[in-house]
């Protein structure tokens, strides 16, 4: 379905085209929200592909370690926060294999994981026409099948069997020649290929790489403004951005084990947690868990200079490590654009109504609802339903629905224009006291 912005009502394909513009004095369903997407480099897992995760998922079959293993850092991190991570397996890599006998072992998936992946062949104990044939992966056993030939033989989430003929007899057989391989930045372009396709809140570069930032960025400003999708996405050290849908993140954590999290690593986490915050929360002041403090600090000159600049800023505090404040990149303002845009929270109830609207449209009314004043009061009495419930859900205030939306015709026979007026609630971050002392 088409989307995006509009300049003059000229739209050729059927869909929701929604500005938004702050207005100079001001300083139906709400979507689920907790989707994250990140591109890695791997050590196990289908190459090349979206692989949805959410918490409680068995990782080790799609990825090779169980959760709190070292390798799956970002994993970790994104599941802190994020309902569900789509996670891309940039590298290919090559796949470990073994021979025992006529039977041919080649780990399911490319990379050094399958280096630790182990098949015995042993008589069954209670048919000697029979062998089981294990696999194990890091000693730890993982299939086990009874066969009496190897084409009776069926692959599992770790090992592929082939050949032919009699099963022969082994103790063990490791997998090896299990390679990462490289990965060049065609890989993370054919990336945003396949996650364009998905839906997901937020996405991170968890890489310093200046020419991927620019890349990432372009992306974001394209399904914003032209494909009407209102997602954010989340890279280390890029206040030149200077736009709503990038936050920059400019440190990052030291984990209570001793782990440094840098700033291009950090991006999972703010990323998971901007995607899993609700429309009425700010991320300010929130805790990174298990964050023992930041890996750089700043005084608090620099602080307020990296504000001023557009950048997410970690602070220690109390023996643990804070959001400074909720913002995104933007810090060039204008009429339709105002100092509110650079604050999150605002930016998710925004991106909120767009994308709540716009799936409200299309499941509902586009060549659905005849373009009349009653299939206008229709959807106008349906968008003030929507936007009541977020009033009530203080994610916006002073909601007037007789003088703060119009439902029209548009310039087209197929068109409608709707102007709304909103006011996004943002959260108290600032607290100026004044004490007297008699």
């Amino acid at each position: 379905m088409a989307g995006g912005t509009w300049t003059t009502q000229n739209k050729v394909r059927p869909g929701v085209y929604i500005n938004f513009a702050g207005e100079r004095q001001l300083g139906a369903n709400i979507g689920e929200r907790g989707t994250v997407s990140v591109p890695l480099v791997l050590d196990w897992g289908a190459s090349q592909t979206i692989i949805s995760i959410e918490s409680g998922n068995d990782v080790r079959s799609l990825l090779g370690y169980s959760l709190n293993a070292p390798e799956l850092l970002l994993v970790r991190e994104a599941l802190k926060r994020a309902k569900k991570l789509l996670v891309y397996r940039l590298n290919t890599g090559v796949k470990a294999s073994a021979t025992i006998g006529g039977l041919t072992l080649t780990a399911r998936h490319g990379g050094v994981r399958g280096n630790a992946l182990t098949v015995s062949v042993q008589k069954n104990v209670d048919d000697e026409t029979l062998f089981d044939v294990a696999t194990y992966l890091a000693d730890e056993l993982v299939d086990v099948q009874t066969a009496a030939v190897i084409a009776d033989l069926v692959p599992n989430s770790f090992v592929v069997f082939s050949g032919s003929g009699a099963l022969s007899a082994s103790a063990g057989v490791p997998l090896a020649g299990g390679a990462n391989g490289t990965v060049t930045n065609q890989q993370y372009a054919d990336y945003l290929t396949a996650i364009e396709l998905h839906d997901f809140n937020t996405i991170a570069l968890p890489v310093a790489d200046d020419s991927l930032k620019a890349v990432f960025t372009a992306f974001v400003r394209r399904l914003r403004e032209d494909e009407g999708r209102k997602i954010q996405a989340v890279l280390a050290n890029y206040p030149s951005a200077n736009h709503e849908g990038i936050i920059s993140v400019k440190n990052g954590v030291k984990l209570a084990e001793g782990t440094i999290v840098p700033a291009e690593k950090a991006t999972v986490w703010v990323a998971a947690a901007t995607a899993g915050a609700a429309l009425n929360e700010s991320l300010t002041y929130a805790a990174y868990e298990n964050a023992v403090d930041v890996d750089v600090r700043y005084s608090n000159s620099q602080i307020e200079t990296a504000l001023r600049s557009g950048e997410f800023v970690f602070t220690a505090s109390r023996g643990t490590a804070i959001v400074e404040q909720d913002i995104n990149s933007l810090t060039q303002y204008g009429a339709a654009k105002n100092p509110s845009f650079s604050k999150n929270r605002v930016i998710r109830v925004l991106d909120g109504i767009a994308n709540d609207l716009k799936a409200l449209f299309e499941s509902s009314y586009i060549g659905k609802i005849d373009n009349n004043a009653d299939g206008r009061n229709l959807f106008r009495s349906e968008v003030v339903k929507y936007l009541e419930l977020l009033q009530g859900r203080n994610a916006i205030q002073n909601f007037n629905s007789q003088t703060d939306l119009i439902v029209a015709a548009g310039a087209q026979s197929d068109a409608l224009v709707i102007e709304v007026h909103i006011q996004p609630v943002d959260s108290v971050e600032k607290v100026y006291m004044k004490v007297t002392v008699k």
